[in-house]
């Protein structure tokens, strides 16, 4: 586990650099994709999901959520990621919806640097941190 400190200028400027985002995103995605098939199905987002365990628990203690609530949560979240409603989210859905939240985190984040706990070395908030690093280390 590591602790970064990020502004939302940091996490928009990482959206911004389009190459170094989507390289990221990307290897997010394909680390999804367990059967590698180019697409990601329901149960394939939903385990991804269901392994951050952001649901499961409240503030580091477990909760108890009914299955069916908890269905009806990664469901809808599947919708959101599923824009062309093909059953299926690809590539570029992916892509999409992930710069969308990004950008999201950056604005509730705004211009007031905090300090996170990062327990995934590949977390895209951990490589908004890098690519700032590296850009200020540039200078």
């Amino acid at each position: 586990m590591g602790v970064i400190v990020i502004d939302g200028s940091t996490v928009r400027h990482f959206v911004d650099d389009e190459s170094e985002f989507q390289k990221d995103v990307d290897a997010r995605f394909a680390a999804l994709d367990l059967n590698g098939d180019g697409v990601l199905s329901r149960s394939e987002l939903r385990k991804a999901f269901e392994s951050l365990r952001l649901i499961e628990t409240h503030f580091g203690v477990d909760v108890v959520t009914p299955p069916e609530q908890l269905t009806a949560l990664y469901d809808s979240i599947f919708d959101k990621f599923d824009c062309d409603r093909s059953g299926t989210v690809d590539l570029e859905e992916f892509r999409s919806e992930m710069k969308q939240i990004m950008l999201a985190i950056a604005d509730g984040l705004g211009s007031a640097p905090i300090q996170i706990a990062i327990d995934e070395e590949n977390s895209l908030l951990q490589k908004a941190a890098d690519l700032e690093a590296q850009k200020i280390a540039a200078v």
